[in-house]
């Protein structure tokens, strides 16, 4: 099984960058806008559109309020992983900054390389993205 780990810091609050997260049915609004081009769920389904055109449905496991934990698995789409499984974590790092952890287990081995890459190219747009995340609603 292959697993990847990206891990980065964001200029922002936790409390800010958790109010875009845990928003799953706005990924493309609040967390990868441009990566991922549309988002719908569908009562515990997500349908995640890429502008690479790619589509998968992914299955929100949890969203952990206390831990800032998103956990989701693919279960369809364009991509066939025989297992996809994958949280995002945001941890409070120094003074008004937060840490990101979006870690992925997949297989078979081979997708790891395409997967790798749509991660990295991600976690670039979710950086810049939530270090300009607005304060929560009546924050």
């Amino acid at each position: 099984m292959a697993h990847i780990r990206k891990e980065f810091l964001i200029d922002n609050a936790p409390e800010n960058v958790w109010e875009a997260l845990r928003d799953v049915g706005a990924v493309h609004k609040r967390l990868a806008p441009g990566f991922v081009t549309d988002t719908r769920t569908e009562e515990d389904i997500r349908i995640v559109t890429f502008a690479n055109g790619a589509v998968v449905h992914e299955l929100i496991v949890d969203i952990d309020e206390e831990a800032r934990r998103v956990a989701y698995a693919v279960v369809g789409g364009s991509l066939s992983p025989k297992h996809h499984h994958a949280s995002m974590q945001v941890f409070a790092d120094t003074e008004g900054c937060s840490r990101f952890v979006w870690t992925i287990d997949v297989t078979p081995d081979e997708l790891a390389g395409s997967i790798g890459e749509m991660a990295e190219q991600g976690a670039l747009v979710m950086q810049r993205t939530l270090n300009d995340a607005p304060a929560p609603t009546g924050a």
